[in-house]
């Protein structure tokens, strides 16, 4: 990661991160897509190229949902027994939409926390 040398007041690296604006000045988009980063911001030129959040937004994504989910489905199981076809259209759809839902927020804010703490990848000091 290069060092930034542009002066701009500080942002909340959560609120811009989950509302998917530039980590730098909170103005430009952060999205070209649905989940693609787009190149660089739009109103400050910030350059995205250190933007990689990995897996980290679908392994949390992941263990909450599950959570979510799977406690309702339990819950629903020992209080009322349904059939099997009411677990399939309540859960499947409900997963979904909180996966999705999800996924882009955490996202931004996994970016928007790598640019706020300078993260960069590891190097070893050869002195």
């Amino acid at each position: 990661m290069t060092k930034d040398q542009a002066h701009y007041p500080p942002v909340d690296a959560v609120s811009v991160g989950l509302s998917g604006r530039c980590p730098r000045c909170g103005d430009g988009a952060l999205f070209a897509g649905f989940l693609s980063v787009k190149p660089a911001c739009g109103a400050c030129g910030l350059d995205y190229s250190f933007a990689d959040a990995g897996d980290g937004p679908a392994v949390f994504v992941i263990m909450i949902v599950g959570f979510i989910v799977v406690g309702l489905a339990l819950w629903l199981e020992v209080n009322y027994s349904p059939a099997l076809w009411v677990h399939l259209i309540m859960w499947i759809p409900l997963a979904t939409v909180l996966s999705l839902g999800l996924l882009r927020a955490l996202k931004g804010l996994m970016i928007a926390l790598q640019y706020r703490n300078k993260a960069a990848e590891g190097q070893i000091d050869h002195g």
